[in-house]
């Protein structure tokens, strides 16, 4: 009789399997392809990163560097001679990496911090002050989400030349440090589901709309305005053509920009592909720490928020 059971015991796991489900495996394939093909750029960057120039034509087919180097990274940090670059296959050109790390970092942080704090009044106005067509205004501001950012290009560029702002620090950040359509959208839902229990509560007591704004909203609104704030600033890191079109001198050039520039210096008359992907990965690691780090909290703030 024990024996038995026991028998039954172990076999009832094996008839509780899943049987093979062909959606279900293909689902996974998919899957597995699509993560592949996400990975493998940046793979491919690595890879170039890490190899020379003279290697990399003979090796184009392999996924591991090509004699092996850190000479990428030395000319991006103006460790290396114009000789020793050109004899690992660099170009011989140099990039101010310093100097345009320092100018996309104030540029993401103003532009991050004006847009966040604007958007953030906004979006309470929208969601807790009752006025005449409120809802009209609100329809129309999410409709310039569907103007495609070229379209406003021209003019804004013709405004920040007519303020003689061209190369300056102030006309870059202008068009994006007041509000966003997105960002107001974004912290109007948050504020739509908060209670209005305290705000009425500081209301009976004597406050104003501004001082429940900064003492009751913002500090209930702390994760959201931090995810906001964060999706911001990896946008503005990000941002090219704008810089590109009004910050053509060093001193206001970002690094984005200054990428493009450095990709165009070739005097050997070949791109130094291995100094770009380096400058790239070196570029890109500020975002991808702070989107590994508080990617959890900006799906989770989303979902909270009400965007599906």
């Amino acid at each position: 009789m024990t024996t038995t059971t026991n028998r039954a015991r172990l076999a009832k796991p094996a008839a509780c399997r899943r049987p093979f489900n062909a959606r279900r495996a293909g689902a996974w394939a998919l899957l597995v392809l699509a993560i592949a093909v996400s990975v493998l750029p940046f793979l491919w960057v690595l890879r170039t990163a890490f190899s020379t120039n003279n290697a990399l034509a003979s090796n184009a087919t392999s996924l591991l560097p090509a004699d092996f180097t850190f000479g990428a990274f030395l000319r991006v940090f103006g460790l290396q001679t114009p000789a020793e670059a050109v004899a690992e296959g660099g170009s011989g050109a140099a990039i101010d990496f310093w100097l345009y790390l320092r100018n996309s970092i104030i540029f993401s942080s103003i532009t991050t911090a004006g847009a966040v704090f604007f958007s953030a009044m906004a979006a309470y106005a929208f969601a807790r002050l009752r006025w005449k067509g409120r809802n009209a205004v609100f329809s129309l501001f999410l409709g310039t989400m569907l103007v495609p950012p070229i379209f406003t290009a021209l003019p804004n560029f013709l405004l920040i030349k007519n303020l003689d702002l061209l190369n300056t620090m102030l006309g870059m950040v202008l068009p994006y440090v007041f509000m966003t359509p997105f960002a107001i959208f974004f912290l109007r839902q948050f504020f739509l589901n908060m209670s209005r229990e305290v705000e009425e509560a500081a209301m009976l007591d004597g406050a104003k709309h501004l001082r429940i704004f900064f003492q009751i909203v913002l500090p209930n609104a702390a994760a959201p305005i931090a995810t906001l704030a964060l999706l911001t600033f990896i946008g503005q890191w990000n941002e090219y053509f704008w810089p590109l079109l009004v910050g053509s001198q060093d001193d206001v050039r970002v690094l984005q920009v200054g990428l493009g520039v450095f990709k165009s210096q070739s005097p050997q008359g070949a791109p130094d592909w291995s100094g770009l992907m380096a400058a790239t990965l070196i570029s890109a690691l500020p975002v991808l720490v702070l989107f590994a780090a508080f990617g959890k909290k900006i799906v989770n703030s989303i979902g909270f928020s009400g965007i599906k």
